[in-house]
């Protein structure tokens, strides 16, 4: 499943970039603009730095050296700053991609291990090209200012890179704080809507019974129950606990609707001690496990069944057994992948009480539904 997210995210990505613009797009894992400016920014010190040898050699030639030549321009610098391009790029890659969510303070860490080993190996490499090549270069004490020009240089181009790195990420999170707090709208006004719902509904169940004739009292009587499960259903949105009798009364109010139904093909049985009532209790949390064993266990039985609701005390823990006597199921890992009952009460478990919902096969046929909280 992984391997797949993966290969999916890479595809998603490269499709992507591929709708991007081209200064958008990446080369050697940094974004062509980006590229373009770093390129710049080393021609600026380049061309600043042979500007400034050459100002010094016409002063001290009194003027017989041409402010720009090319050949002289390779000698000086130009080989000096394509090699520090070249060794920059696995530091960046290194700091910016690979250590990515390391602390900037661990970084700056490493550079103090890094910053010499890049003017050392820069240093050697560079006078090694200029023997090869025929160029000149410092030699004698004069060699100390190719350590000092160079550390000062990656210390700026470093300065800058994570500065610029900084921004990107302050960004992303200023972006991203922007898409949680709309998220957290959209749920704040679903819940809402939630509660609104079943606040209009049973209030329009209300009106409905008092419209209903007297003569037609059974109906009177279903109607006021089914307003009491929404009544009870914008309750559940607005706490986390209640008492296990309020939570038993819902089941009940439930149960003698679809007994209506069912007729005498639906028997229940409820087994709990009175002392257990006043536990507290998530709300909603039997009703989604008997809609289950009712809809998919007992509806298709001409015969019907029975639903069983056993709920007691053991080592400080309330647990709960939910069974029916239906047509049971004999793949239950699948169970979690399709229903939304079943899946939501396990989720809440697991979240809240970190227990766990265990399907088993009831005795002599059915299902059985356990937790301990």
């Amino acid at each position: 499943m992984i391997k797949k997210y993966t290969n999916f995210k890479f595809v998603e990505n490269r499709i992507m970039e591929t709708n991007l613009p081209f200064y958008q797009k990446r080369l050697l894992g940094i974004k062509i603009v980006e590229l373009a400016i770093f390129i710049v920014f080393y021609l600026f010190w380049a061309f600043a730095y042979h500007a400034a040898i050459t100002i010094n050699s016409r002063a001290w030639n009194e003027g017989e050296t041409s402010l720009f030549d090319l050949k002289e321009f390779m000698d000086t610098v130009g080989v000096d700053y394509i090699l520090k391009a070249i060794l920059t790029y696995p530091i960046w890659w290194l700091l910016i991609r690979k250590l990515k969510h390391w602390k900037y303070t661990k970084k700056i860490m490493l550079h103090i291990i890094l910053l010499p080993l890049f003017v050392v190996v820069w240093q050697q490499v560079y006078y090694y090209v200029c023997d090869f090549i025929g160029f000149g270069h410092l030699g004698g004490v004069a060699r100390v200012w190719d350590i000092y020009i160079p550390a000062l240089f990656y210390a700026l181009q470093f300065g800058i890179i994570h500065s610029y790195n900084y921004y990107l990420e302050n960004q992303q999170k200023i972006r991203l704080e922007g898409e949680l707090r709309t998220v957290a709208l959209k749920s704040e006004l679903s819940a809402l809507k939630a509660q609104l719902n079943p606040h209009f509904l049973y209030n329009i169940f209300n009106t409905i019974s008092a419209s209903v004739p007297p003569k037609n009292e059974k109906t009177r009587h279903l109607i006021a129950e089914l307003s009491d499960l929404f009544r009870y259903q914008l309750k559940a949105s607005q706490v986390e606990k209640v008492s296990l009798r309020e939570e038993l009364e819902f089941v009940n109010k439930y149960l003698d609707l679809e007994k209506e139904r069912f007729k005498e093909r639906l028997e229940i049985e409820v087994n709990v001690e009175e002392d257990l009532k006043d536990e507290l209790i998530p709300p909603m949390l039997l009703q989604p496990l008997i809609e289950n064993s009712i809809k998919h266990g007992l509806s298709s039985l001409i015969e019907g069944g029975k639903i069983s609701i056993n709920i007691f005390k053991k080592l400080d823990k309330l647990h709960f057994e939910i069974s029916d006597t239906g047509v049971g199921i004999k793949d239950k890992a699948s169970v979690f992948e399709k229903g939304i009952g079943l899946t939501n009460t396990k989720l809440r478990l697991e979240k809240m009480y970190q227990s766990t919902l265990n399907l088993s096969d009831n005795s002599p046929k059915g299902l059985k539904i356990s937790f301990a909280i």
